[in-house]
């Protein structure tokens, strides 16, 4: 004892106890390859190796609005997708993504989101998938579920998307489109969960994982 203080020896940070090492939380810490919201991001359908993709081309049929496919092409800037909650406030940046949140995906190059709705699908007659909206704003067919196992959706995870309003999963079976979108294949919505459904999170900015949104360094 020195002035009424009693003087603990200096342990090495192994051995402290967790409670008195900062920023652990007991668990809550999410991994750090998981994905996070503001992120920037290309998705891969593991099943057809092609990335998901849209471009200033629209439909022949159906809807008329602007088509997503999937690229073979791994450096395609119409590949980035930036991840978006269901409402502005609901997924703030650098916040893990859950495994069963709603979120939005917003093309980068155009500003239009991943959408579905009851038109048929120009090659497989399944549901179609198009990018709809302005900077951003589309209506309640822009929101997707991610499916995944675990609590957050990670780097390393394949994962589904089931959409909201309709209850299709995001797919692609192969088809092959012809001009002007020679050897693009289709994306679109199929009713069953599959091997078809499968998608993998591959290049991009991903902000660092933070349960406090203020922190959200680039990695």
């Amino acid at each position: 004892m020195r002035g009424g203080r009693r003087l603990f020896p200096l342990l090495p940070l192994a051995l402290l106890p967790l409670a008195l090492l900062p920023g652990l939380c007991h668990g809550r810490e999410p991994a750090p390859g998981a994905v996070t919201c503001g992120s920037v991001l290309k998705l891969l359908n593991t099943r057809h190796s092609v990335r998901l993709h849209s471009h200033e081309v629209k439909y022949g049929s159906g809807s008329g609005q602007q088509s997503v496919t999937g690229v073979e092409a791994s450096d395609d800037a119409n590949s980035y997708w930036r991840i978006r909650g269901k409402s502005d406030n609901s997924c703030q940046r650098g916040t893990p993504v859950k495994c069963g949140q709603a979120i939005r995906l917003t093309h980068v190059n155009t500003g239009k989101n991943l959408h579905t709705h009851h038109f048929p699908s120009p090659l497989s007659n399944n549901q179609e998938v198009s990018a709809f909206g302005d900077d951003g704003e589309g209506d309640d067919l822009d929101v997707w579920i991610v499916q995944c196992t675990g609590t957050y959706w990670e780097r390393e995870d394949a994962v589904r998307f089931k959409h909201v309003g309709t209850e299709v999963f995001l797919s692609i079976t192969g088809e092959q489109y012809g001009h002007p979108i020679r050897g693009q294949r289709e994306v679109h919505g199929m009713p069953a969960a599959n091997h078809h459904n499968y998608w993998k999170a591959m290049e991009g900015v991903f902000i660092k994982p933070s349960l406090d949104p203020a922190k959200h360094d680039e990695l």
